[in-house]
């Protein structure tokens, strides 16, 4: 089965890269070290401080304090991708600087087994082999695991993988050590160990494991920076690496940074989709009104509960269903002084209390029936999908390991039999009325072998031996590829919260706490091992649509949701309220739109001032509705993105009998489109070339080494050399990882220009721009997102655009099948992010109200025109439209209107949430411009008109004028 297909350049893990990066700009690269040393990194006066300010400027982060250390702080959110950004981050450093030796550090053993297996993928290693046009060469990683050593009669003076690891001399290589927080603490690196007497050495110089490791030069790299306290041993030991810098790459970091470079947060994952949102499905229990068990006292041999004022006393073994009837397979097993623990291994204290409905199987059975469920209706979903089918998980977090596992005592009662049941009757009922074909083979190979459905992973599965059971652990725990294989039945995962940490699967779409944890911890993290978004049966990310999981609960977390947002939104720094138009808020505004001047926000807030610039009454709250993206970074979590199951639903349906009235221009605008550059020859591309380099000259920072000076002088009859620095007298060397051949061919296929024409580009501006500084994949980068943007910009202006159209089927389409039937439903996430429970216009194709502002809601539920037969919102990504410089463009609303002369007018409408054209940020504008040039070739074949509406612009009006322009 193929690997995992990894996605490159995604934005939020290449901020997060070019981050560290930025660290070591303009770096001095001290080389003269031992073969199997990392080279020596060092800073010029305070180029490492100015640096650090300059990267939390940029990444809005410089809120936090920097401080002197070596540590540096990357904060990205559970299923964002750490574990491949600091992979990538080692690649880099690698090319960039010579860096090839890597200490990770992980706080687990179950963090420790995902995170080689990741480092030791085939599917990685080709990913970075031949997924970067070559930028990284042959490069690969070479991982070290140290592991405990198991017999300690026979226990060598030093892992032989550390040794290694200190001896290894190949460049050609990154060498990554992989340790866990227990082996950091042992006396085995600590050089105390029996079978260390000192007398063999490292290098001919340590016996230490800690010293010889040292002595490499390291970079360590620390996932998860909560479990490692800076006040524990654990922080103390990892200081004696003599690491270079430690990198700290964790979603938690408990407000503890030391320097923070860039911070994606909860909030980001969310609002931006790169997450998975989330769905809570809490058991509301008839006849709980409130009840709880309170242990109240314990003298090691009797345990005290209360519960309604009646106390009852419970020896070691004895089931608590003596207190409540609703309980019903609940004992002590062990007790002292000062702690109890029950059966389900849960420990409780004096003062704690239990829910005792958390503990029927009723609820057990009533919860497990309805994951089952779900979980088909997402198998008809995911399964039946154009682009690839997704297998979704589920995930059972259970206590009655010996319910699931005990193959010898499976009682008619038993969780395993009730479950298998469950699953059964779910199979035969929809097989009743399934017609799809792939679907009706799929689930009747489950039907068939019901067992094979299902498999689980609990702690004492290390120590068995059955076979079974260890073929079922390796595939959770250790081959995600394989459990995602259409071809393997199985789909349900038991375990007892010992996946919580460290494991995960993208495709993970439901997690069912059959019983409570336990504990109170962070919501956030419970729902982490679903929160990936998920993988197609080609292993390739899905990202084009809004997935959610679906979180299952009893009735003692009522309060999920709730608590799981106020988390969330816990991190939002608050935002910061204006009194007066300051220096300060023009620069926020000017940061959002950066081709607003100083002079245009000022007579924009004119009348929202006094003299003194002071706010008048409203006048902030009128500012933030005018450059409404100066004030996003202060936004909360998106309504939506974290919900009860009660809450909205997921898809809208379509009045089909008006599809038909929209038809013919649906077809139409579905129809795919080439854009053309009217540019004459390879000459006139050459002069558009050689105009963006002019006018970005000063734009290209080169990036090399500054050689530190040294002052020979003769002293005392020796010669002796006194080190001498200065920032504005450096000697600069750049760091060209290419020649200029190199360079020109890697440019020419990324950007897509010949490269005779590059060639001639540079030749012409060599007293201008001189490129043999730049020889890098950085400048690569530069130039051809700079010249995408630059294309965008001047289209209609230094060269023109045309658009031809493609024949061919337009079906399936997001509101159509394949064959051009309407669809019954859409997803509602197409149709907007905000949901009105109150009604649409009767001519709306659809019966409930999905919208992205305040100016699509007043078109979909106001304002009604009688002379609209039907119109629709626009789902995203639906129609795309291509624009210079290689993005699209999507309008928001198609509208069919009946004119006075009994003919039908096409109207689509671009609404913009702002005042006029001026507030458009330029990019908008261009992209406006090519939709007009479009929509004027369509309209050859039917009467269309294109308009955008602004703010104050009733959807009345425009139609007004739409008819008068036909």
């Amino acid at each position: 089965m193929a690997g995992f297909t990894y996605e490159k350049n995604l934005p939020h893990q290449e901020r997060a890269i070019e981050s560290v990066l930025a660290v070591f700009d303009l770096v001095h690269l001290n080389t003269k070290v031992q073969n199997d040393e990392n080279p020596l990194i060092e800073f010029a006066g305070s180029l490492k401080t100015d640096n650090l300010q300059k990267i939390q400027q940029a990444n809005n982060v410089a809120d936090i304090a920097l401080s002197h250390s070596n540590v540096l702080d990357i904060s990205m959110e559970t299923g964002t991708g750490k574990t491949y950004t600091y992979t990538k981050t080692m690649f880099e450093l690698n090319r960039e600087l010579g860096v090839f030796k890597f200490i990770v550090v992980v706080p687990t053993l179950s963090i420790k087994a995902g995170t080689k297996n990741f480092l030791q993928s085939t599917s990685l290693a080709e990913h970075f082999r031949k997924d970067f046009a070559g930028q990284y060469g042959e490069t690969e990683i070479e991982l070290y695991v140290v592991e405990s050593q198991k017999n300690k009669a026979k226990k060598a003076f030093m892992p032989s993988e550390i040794v290694r690891f200190v001896q290894a001399e190949d460049k050609q290589k990154i060498h990554v050590l992989l340790i866990n927080a227990g082996m950091i603490n042992s006396d085995t690196m600590a050089g105390k160990d029996k079978g260390n007497d000192g007398s063999r050495l490292i290098k001919d110089k340590f016996s230490v494991p800690f010293e010889a490791l040292a002595s490499t030069n390291p970079f360590v790299i620390i996932d998860e920076p909560h479990k490692f306290p800076t006040s524990k041993k654990t922080w103390e030991n990892i200081q004696k690496f003599n690491a270079q810098f430690i990198l700290r790459y964790g979603a938690t970091f408990n407000n503890q940074f030391e320097n923070l470079l860039y911070r994606l947060s909860a909030i980001d994952a969310f609002n931006d989709d790169l997450v998975k949102g989330i769905r809570a499905f809490t058991e509301q229990i008839d006849g709980d009104n409130g009840e709880r068990i309170k242990l109240i006292d314990l003298d090691g041999k009797e345990a005290t509960f209360i519960l309604d004022k009646q106390a009852f006393k419970l020896s070691k073994g004895e089931n608590l269903n003596r207190i409540h009837q609703a309980i019903s397979d609940l004992f002590v097993s062990e007790m002292n002084k000062s702690v109890l623990v029950l059966s389900n291994g849960i420990e409780l204290k004096k003062g704690d209390t239990i829910n005792p409905y958390s503990y029927s199987d009723t609820v057990r059975d009533k919860m497990m029936r309805q994951a089952i469920r779900k979980h088909f209706v997402l198998e008809k979903e995911l399964l039946t999908r154009n682009g690839g089918r997704i297998k979704p998980l589920t995930l059972f977090f259970i206590d009655d390991i010996a319910g699931y596992r005990d193959e010898k005592n499976q009682l008619s009662g038993s969780l395993k039999t009730v479950f298998e049941q469950m699953v059964k009757a779910e199979l035969e009922h929809r097989l009743q009325t399934e017609n799809d074909e792939f679907l009706r083979q799929y689930w009747q190979t489950a039907l068939n072998d019901i067992a094979k459905t299902h498999g689980g992973y609990f702690s004492q599965d290390n120590s068995d031996k059955d076979d079974k059971i260890e073929q079922e652990v390796n595939e959770i725990l250790h081959d995600k590829e394989t459990l995602l294989s259409l071809a393997n039945p199985r789909r349900f995962v038991f375990s007892k919260w010992t996946l919580r940490e460290g494991w995960d699967n993208p495709n993970v779409f439901q997690i069912c706490k059959l019983r409570s944890s336990g504990s109170e911890t962070s919501k956030l993290q419970e729902v982490g091992r679903g929160l990936r978004l998920p993988v197609n049966e080609y292993m390739a990310r899905v990202k084009d649509h809004a997935f959610f999981l679906n979180y299952f609960v009893d009735n003692s977390e009522t309060d999920f949701v709730k608590k799981l947002t106020d988390e969330v939104n816990s991190a939002v720094v608050k935002p910061i309220v204006f009194t007066a138009l300051t220096d300060e808020l023009i620069k926020k505004i000017q940061t959002a739109y950066p081709d607003v001047s100083k002079k245009q926000i000022r007579n924009q807030l004119a009348d929202l001032t006094d003299d003194d610039d002071v706010f008048l009454e409203n006048g902030f709250a009128e500012t933030k509705k005018l450059f409404p993206k100066a004030f996003e970074s202060s936004g909360s979590l998106k309504d939506g993105k974290i919900k009860g199951s009660g809450e909205k639903v997921e898809k809208v349906k379509m009045r089909i009998a008006k599809y038909d009235e929209l038809k013919a221009l649906w077809e139409t605008i579905n129809q795919k489109a080439l854009l053309q550059y009217k540019i004459k020859d390879e000459d006139e591309f050459l002069s558009l070339f050689i105009r963006y380099l002019k006018e970005n000259a000063d734009k290209f920072t080169a990036t090399g080494i500054r050689t530190v000076q040294n002052k020979i002088r003769v002293d005392n009859g020796l010669l002796s050399a006194t080190e001498t620095r200065s920032l504005n007298d450096e000697v600069f060397e750049p760091i060209n990882t290419l020649n200029y051949r190199e360079f020109l061919l890697k440019l020419s296929q990324t950007a897509l220009i010949q490269m005779q024409t590059l060639h001639k580009a540079f030749f012409a501006l060599r007293d201008v721009l001189e490129i043999s500084k730049f020889l890098n994949e950085r400048t690569i980068h530069t130039i051809k997102a700079g010249f995408d943007r630059w294309l965008l910009f001047n289209s209609f202006n230094a060269f023109e655009v045309g658009f031809s159209r493609v024949g061919g089927s337009v079906h399936p389409t997001k509101f159509t099948d394949n064959q051009g039937n309407a669809l019954t439903e859409v997803n509602a996430s197409d149709l907007g992010t905000q949901f009105d429970s109150g009604s649409p216009l009767a001519e709306f194709l659809f019966e409930s109200v999905f919208f992205d502002s305040e100016l699509e809601h007043a078109n979909i539920t106001k304002n009604q025109v009688k002379e609209v037969i039907v119109f629709t919102k626009i789902p995203k990504n639906s129609i795309k439209i291509p624009v210079a410089g290689g993005g699209t463009y999507s309008p928001d609303f198609a509208y069919i209107i009946k004119t006075s002369s009994g003919d039908r007018l096409n109207l689509i409408v671009e609404s913009k949430n702002v005042p006029d054209n001026q507030s458009l940020r330029s990019e908008e504008q261009q992209k406006i411009k090519h939709a007009e040039k479009l929509f004027n070739l369509v309209a050859s074949d039917m009467k269309l008109v294109f308009k955008t509406q602004f703010e104050k612009d009733e959807i009345v009006n425009i139609i007004k004028n739409a008819q008068k322009q036909r």
